[in-house]
């Protein structure tokens, strides 16, 4: 096991941390500790490219940790009533459509690179930043405009429901041409 992997199942070993936080009303110490959490999705893919130490295993727990992350932080935060359930729903759907789609292209033996798109990056930079935003909110009511929190919001929504296209389409070219 390598230090970006480690790193990788550190983040996952974070997500109930962070639910626990939030279901306590901890909201200053679920900052903290995503804040981590997101820093560390950087680090390894840093350290991985860097030392040179990427790996199979590596290339699925990233994703996986970063679908953990998320997914819990916006489950976690629209039960809570913190960002909008609309939005929750979105992230969430085209996870699990993704992984559908995997699903189904593995059924058929087609073989699938796990390999994150820009689109996807900019969608993940874009769900971390709506967290951070959400739960600074809640930390410093003060501090963050609304108007920025719900900018924040549709961009999210956007470039999801993109991202979420785009691994549609790109599943479709795979099934069209292994066909």
């Amino acid at each position: 096991m390598n230090i970006p992997n480690l790193i990788t199942l550190l983040r996952i070993m974070l997500v109930p941390v962070i639910v626990i936080l939030l279901i306590q009303g901890s909201f200053f110490k679920a900052l903290i500790v995503f804040i981590v959490a997101s820093l560390s999705d950087a680090l390894d893919g840093f350290l991985a490219r860097f030392l040179k130490q990427q790996t199979v295993l590596g290339a699925y727990l990233d994703p996986i940790a970063d679908k953990a992350l998320l997914a819990s932080s916006f489950v976690t935060l629209s039960v809570l009533h913190v960002i909008p359930s609309w939005l929750a729903v979105i992230v969430i759907s085209r996870d699990l459509i993704i992984l559908l789609g995997i699903l189904v292209l593995s059924i058929m033996s087609i073989n699938v690179e796990i390999r994150p798109a820009f689109v996807s990056k900019i969608t993940t930079a874009m769900q971390l930043i709506t967290v951070l935003l959400a739960l600074s909110s809640r930390c410093f009511p003060i501090g963050i405009g609304e108007m920025w929190i719900l900018a924040a919001y549709w961009i999210t929504a956007l470039f999801t429901i993109l991202s979420g296209f785009h691994y549609m389409m790109r599943g479709m070219e795979l099934i069209n041409h292994d066909s």
